[in-house]
């Protein structure tokens, strides 16, 4: 069971009407994903409106793989949603395929010859497309329209038996060439494809249409409302038809939504294939991709992402979404639950010159002030210790608050420190800089003899654990249009920094999320962290410009 769901939509209005008239018994839902790629936040959306929409009327949800196109589909991506569905918390009624099915479709297509509904077409796609009209003026009629039953019994089962090469042939409806909606001009219901198909082998050369087989799959699961996105809206009729055709007792009811649009982000899998095929990125699962496997991996969480497609409402109208709204509900998410600590991503040491050489002292600090029953941790401070390189100038301007040369700052949950001198290597590169520090400011101590405007986080040099920290920016600099949107790939969208963290990290697991002062929120990386690598990926930065309306 999901949490209840108090948001409100059309759809969800729809089905309260339906149920309160008796039109239906039980909710039936499908999520359908076609396996020819990794699932992307687009579908997020759908997967959290069918799912809890269903369990809200104690209805249920199959998982439904529309497996009709061999040329494009594997195993590798119904396997990968099958974890995605999972890790987003969710438990399909049943896990199905439109190949399942495939001889109840054939059966249905020759049930339509018989009743002179369909027939085998002889002309080329390029011959078709010319007789099918403009939206402006009607389509013209096949030669092939005027077929017997017989002959067109027997045609199709020749395709059906290999006896035709790939789109020699293909099975259309009759249905009306004059239609103003171009979908219902006598629509393709099957095509020639001698290709293996992942699920049944090469038991078919034949393949239907997702316009035939997705209504087919619908009344056959017994599947009450359809959810599908607003470019299916112009194919219900068609839906619709194959329905009122077929020989089955169930009637779905198609529902169209609009799709999710995210700033910078491509919402196409086509593209997001073009990324991974073409080393625009390091796979399908790259934290900077929108799929669910690249979410997961960069450290966002199931919650979050929920949480998002819940508030982003369910509407007929397309609009635009601040990918900063899915950022805010992952900071949500994780503010109470992830542990703070340091870690200094572009070291510069710092030697305190007046601290004891040999000493070493372990200073108390909140696990997460914002959660004080996750208790305290310790951190160890020493002579020296690592800072951020951005945190001293040589030559500061106005307003700058950090180390620079005869200025003191405050070392967090330590002392004030005071630079006295620094050491430059023969680029003029500072390597080194030399403090002293005042012990009567320890933090806690209640010290409050002067103030400094600036506070440092610091990782101690001889306990730090050396880490990767890889930060990321939006992969699509612009809202990507047409086929150029290569061009506003962003080259910038990857940057690997080489630090050290607190030593109490060096038993991290896979996944472990942190928040690194000042830094943002941080994931421990699943594919390339080892025992002997810490490699920390950047969820999300602290603070966005963004405000929930």
């Amino acid at each position: 069971m999901t949490e209840e769901n108090n948001y409100t939509h059309f759809i969800k209005q729809i089905v309260e009407k339906d149920m309160e008239s008796g039109a239906y018994d039980t909710i039936v839902t499908r999520f359908p994903p076609e396996p020819n790629g990794y699932l992307h936040i687009g579908h997020a959306k759908s997967i959290v409106l069918n799912f809890e929409l269903a369990d809200e009327f104690g209805g249920k949800t199959n998982l439904r793989f529309d497996d009709t196109n061999p040329l494009k589909e594997d195993k590798e991506y119904v396997e990968s949603i099958k974890r995605d569905i999972e890790w987003l918390g969710y438990d399909p009624e049943a896990v199905r395929f439109a190949s399942d099915y495939f001889d109840e479709m054939y059966n249905q297509a020759v049930s339509l010859i018989k009743r002179g509904l369909a027939y085998v077409e002889d002309l080329s796609q390029e011959e078709v497309r010319k007789l099918r009209g403009t939206l402006t003026e009607p389509g013209k009629e096949s030669p092939s329209r005027e077929r017997s039953v017989e002959e067109n019994l027997d045609l199709f089962e020749r395709m059906k038996n290999g006896e035709f090469g790939d789109g020699e042939k293909t099975l259309r409806a009759r249905i009306d060439m004059s239609s103003p909606n171009m979908n219902l001009r006598d629509p393709v219901l099957y095509r020639i494809s001698h290709t293996e198909h992942h699920n049944t082998g090469n038991k078919w050369c034949i393949y239907p249409m997702y316009s035939f087989a997705h209504p087919l799959e619908d009344a056959i699961e017994g599947v009450t409302h359809s959810l599908c996105t607003l470019e299916f809206e112009d194919q219900r009729p068609l839906y619709d038809w194959v329905i009122a055709n077929a020989e089955l007792d169930a009637e779905p009811k198609q529902i169209e939504f609009a799709r999710l649009n995210l700033t910078n982000t491509v919402m196409s899998k086509r593209k997001l294939k073009q990324l991974v095929d073409e080393n625009y990125v390091d796979g399908w699962d790259d934290p900077r991709m929108p799929t669910i496997s690249g979410l997961r991996r960069r450290g966002f969480t199931p919650e979050s992402i929920k949480q998002f497609c819940r508030e982003i409402g369910v509407s007929k109208a397309d609009n635009l979404v601040d990918v900063r709204m899915l950022e805010h509900f992952l900071r949500e998410d994780l503010k109470l639950e992830a542990p703070r600590t340091m870690a200094v991503l572009d070291p510069i040491k710092v030697i305190i010159t007046n601290y004891p050489e040999d000493g070493l002292e372990w200073l108390p600090a909140d696990i997460n002030p914002e959660n004080e029953s996750m208790g305290m941790r310790e951190i160890p401070f020493s002579r020296e210790i690592y800072i951020e390189r951005e945190d001293f100038m040589e030559d500061p301007p106005k307003k700058y608050f950090r180390l620079f040369p005869d200025n003191e700052v405050r070392i967090k949950h330590a002392y004030f420190i005071h630079c006295h001198d620094y050491k430059k290597d023969e680029n003029g590169q500072i390597t080194e800089l030399y403090c002293t520090y005042d012990p009567e400011t320890k933090s806690g101590s209640g010290f409050t003899g002067r103030k400094v405007k600036g506070t440092l986080h610091y990782v101690e040099a001889s306990q730090a654990v050396p880490a990767e920290f890889r930060l990321y920016d939006s992969l699509i600099d612009d809202e990507a249009e047409g086929d150029n949107f290569l061009d506003f790939v962003n080259g910038e969208s990857l940057t690997v920094k080489h630090g050290f963290v607190e030593p109490n990290m060096k038993d991290v697991k896979a996944n472990d999320k942190f928040q690194f002062f000042r830094h943002g929120y941080f994931s421990v990386d699943p594919e390339e962290a080892t025992d002997e690598k810490l490699v920390f990926n950047r969820i999300v930065e602290l603070k966005s410009s963004f405000k929930l309306k």
